[in-house]
């Protein structure tokens, strides 16, 4: 156990918060903007076809990655269900925005707002289904990997628990979309394969922000490979030993196997 001043539980509370609302602002808007898709020719090597929904999503699977190597898979878990209570209540809000009728001078008139936000519905259910499996997935084997490897080689369980749950999202929301009729089953195959291989590109890619990330909060917070931050559990001294100067110190746990 190590003790850390009550200025370092409010700058872990602060981190851990910011990457909370990245995480739930990136699992909302890439909800919101999936009709819209684009192709990417990846020099010359490869065509991407696919949603430009798929742009903030691996960024999800980044902070989920952080805060279960910094902050343990309870604060990782809870953050992905943050995520789900948030898309429903954007549901909610979408369709009272979708009921109530457009007036005449409207710039934007009820055909175009169903036509753009309209299976907004089928979107989340097909993204909080394929998430929650995925996330699922991916915080398990994060920590099946870490466990493993004793907490050493990071990329390792960054890389493998991501590909495995990124696969499982991106056929489990395309087999949905399709089963809805919101997507021709004939293009199944062209976006699986591309929406796959373009988030596994991008896991790669994002690994060395993981390093620097969990870097700088070990040292900060001076935590072990295997250590992570507990800042709920809070140590009360006695009296005699606080002094008018002290404060409550937070304990940075070491994870409990």
């Amino acid at each position: 156990m190590k003790l850390k001043s009550i200025k370092d539980l409010l700058l872990a509370q602060r981190i851990y918060l910011a990457l909370a609302a990245l995480f739930i602002t990136s699992l909302v808007v890439s909800n919101l903007i999936f009709q819209k898709f684009f192709s990417w020719d990846f020099f010359g090597m490869y065509t991407f076809e696919i949603s430009v929904g798929i742009l903030p999503y691996p960024i999800t699977f980044l902070i989920t990655d952080i805060i279960s190597e910094v902050y343990g898979k309870q604060k990782a878990n809870q953050v992905v269900t943050g995520g789900i209570f948030a898309s429903l209540f954007s549901l909610m809000i979408i369709y009272a925005a979708d009921f109530v009728p457009a007036t005449t001078w409207s710039p934007i008139g009820d055909n175009l707002f169903t036509k753009v936000f309209g299976a907004t519905g089928i979107a989340v259910f097909a993204s909080m289904m394929a998430y929650l499996l995925a996330q699922f997935v991916d915080i398990q084997l994060f920590h099946f990997w870490k466990k493993l490897t004793n907490g050493k080689h990071l990329w390792l369980r960054n890389n493998f628990s991501t590909f495995m749950s990124q696969f499982v999202d991106t056929f489990a929301v395309l087999f949905l979309l399709c089963s809805f009729n919101k997507i021709e089953w004939e293009l199944f195959g062209t976006l699986l394969l591309s929406g796959f291989l373009f988030k596994v590109l991008i896991a790669l890619l994002d690994t060395p922000f993981l390093y620097i990330a969990v870097f700088w909060m070990r040292k900060r917070f001076d935590l072990g490979a295997n250590d992570e931050l507990k800042f709920e559990q809070i140590n009360y001294e006695t009296p005699k030993e606080v002094s008018s100067s002290e404060s409550i110190n937070p304990v940075f746990a070491e994870n409990q196997k």
